[in-house]
């Protein structure tokens, strides 16, 4: 294989652009890859032109069929079910990277790199997704999934940018944020105009206790105080798919001690069960545990008791497990007490 060349994730935006330029001046042979997901046109242009302004290679690749049963498919099942998904974890995972290694291989080239922002570090014969240097972007909370085989093969040249010097270098300075299918849509609208209306229930307390009505399991989650059918000084503590209603309680009832995790993704057991110093985000942005927590095997992945309780976590949500900058693995959240 080539060993001097890569496939770049490519958007054309500030950061695609960026670690294009930093891949091109370290003398690598960049082939920019504009994955098609929603088949946006504006952007597939923008991309092709992008890349002619760089004088790099570039490719596109229609994905549209496999994310939408892949991610906008998952994204409103879970929703529906009273789980809360996370979209841009499983693109990650399943659609950006694999898509990346796979056209990699049909141009016989090694490596495949992207615009996020995050580091890898080799440790013995393990590749670990590491934080990058700019704590206001670091993405590897999204990047838990990656496997070893992507990890082995990728480049990471936005790890040690800072995004407000980057800003600098360009005259549009707008970013895509959000979720990329719901086009700015709330989130419940998209999936009220995809799947139909949604289910009415009830809204009950702790003990079972029936306290108002809600119109659909996925316009709440967890933590949320105001809301159809919410009590004033109540706020959302779970959702119960199966019986189709919202439990809520007071805001001290939504700190969680313990958290039991399946879906795994994990760099190394051993290490991840005999650590003491092993800290968890449950959330990429916002109030996070800072003490290290117990780990232990459960029934298809772990259970996690923290001293320091963990703040509104939602059933399908991502808890990713830290080393100081290292992602140890994660897991999607099953259970919480």
């Amino acid at each position: 294989m080539e060993s001097k060349s890569v496939v770049l994730g490519f958007s054309g935006g500030i950061d695609s652009q960026t670690a294009a330029l930093r891949l091109r001046d370290e003398g690598w042979r960049v082939v920019a890859l504009t994955i098609d997901t929603l088949g946006d046109e504006a952007m597939m242009l923008k991309a092709q032109r992008s890349a002619e302004a760089l004088d790099i290679e570039w490719q596109d690749y229609d994905a549209r069929k496999h994310f939408d049963s892949e991610i906008v498919e998952y994204f409103c099942s879970e929703y529906l079910s009273g789980r809360t998904p996370a979209p841009c974890t499983r693109c990650n995972s399943f659609i950006k990277w694999s898509i990346l290694a796979e056209v990699a291989d049909s141009l016989n080239i090694s490596h495949i790199a992207t615009g996020h922002y995050f580091r890898i570090e080799q440790h013995d014969d393990r590749y670990y997704v590491t934080k990058g240097i700019d704590p206001t972007k670091d993405q590897s909370y999204y990047l838990w999934g990656l496997s070893q085989d992507i990890l082995r093969r990728a480049i990471t040249p936005m790890g040690d940018m800072i995004k407000s010097d980057i800003k600098q270098n360009f005259e549009d300075k707008s970013e895509s944020m959000g979720i990329c299918f719901l086009r700015g849509k709330h989130y419940s609208d998209f999936i009220r105009e995809r799947c139909g209306e949604f289910r009415c229930g009830d809204i009950v307390d702790c003990e079972g206790k029936v306290v108002s009505r809600h119109n659909g399991i996925a316009l709440y989650t967890a933590g949320q105080r105001r809301g159809e059918g919410i009590p004033e000084g109540y706020r959302v503590l779970s959702i119960n798919g199966e019986h189709n209603s919202v439990v809520v309680g007071k805001a001290d009832e939504l700190y969680k001690h313990t958290l039991y995790i399946n879906e795994c993704n994990i760099v190394s057991e051993s290490e991840l069960l005999t650590a003491n110093d092993i800290t968890i985000k449950i959330r990429g942005i916002g109030r996070n545990p800072e003490k290290p927590v117990k780990i232990e095997r459960w029934e298809g992945g772990y259970k996690v008791t923290t001293d320091d309780p963990a703040w509104a976590p939602a059933i399908g949500q991502p808890l990713v497990f830290y080393r100081k900058n290292l992602v140890i693995g994660g897991g999607i959240v099953a259970y919480f007490n």
